[in-house]
């Protein structure tokens, strides 16, 4: 599998339609899975990323709050996009107002998955003076050996 990376911006048509930024194409392939994120962006997997995804929230106790809802978040606004002839998807309305996407869009590789992003939300996130990298790669490096 062709691996995401890389940040690409773009627009949204005013029929809700995004263009798969090509060097990332490949690796969603002509259908992929696309859902809530965290950030209040989404979440784009290639279906066998998905199936491992799907497969880890299955596994989550059905008898714990927390893990049910975080199930539903994920499962719940789940849904499969189809790439057309000009390699554009379709995002969903209710995907569309969840992350707050209208017209301008930043869409970055993460090797296994694809988010999308609002432009203004992903620049005010992701601002020079909000993230301390140096630090943050220390507290990263000591908590996960990088």
């Amino acid at each position: 599998m062709a691996k995401l990376i890389g940040k690409s911006y773009n627009s949204l048509d005013a029929k809700g339609r995004l263009i798969i930024p090509t060097r990332l194409r490949d690796g969603l392939g002509s259908s992929f899975y696309l859902c809530q994120g965290l950030d209040l962006n989404l979440y784009a997997y290639p279906d066998a990323e998905w199936d491992k995804f799907a497969e880890q929230l299955s596994q989550l106790p059905k008898s714990d709050d927390d893990a049910r809802r975080f199930r539903d978040f994920f499962e719940g606004s789940a849904t499969e996009c189809e790439v057309d002839g000009q390699n554009r998807i379709v995002i969903p309305q209710q995907l569309r107002e969840f992350a707050g996407i209208d017209k301008d869009v930043v869409v970055v590789g993460h090797t296994t998955y694809v988010e999308i992003w609002n432009k203004a939300s992903y620049d005010e996130v992701h601002a020079t003076e909000a993230v301390d990298i140096r630090q943050l790669s220390k507290n990263i490096g000591a908590r996960y050996g990088i």
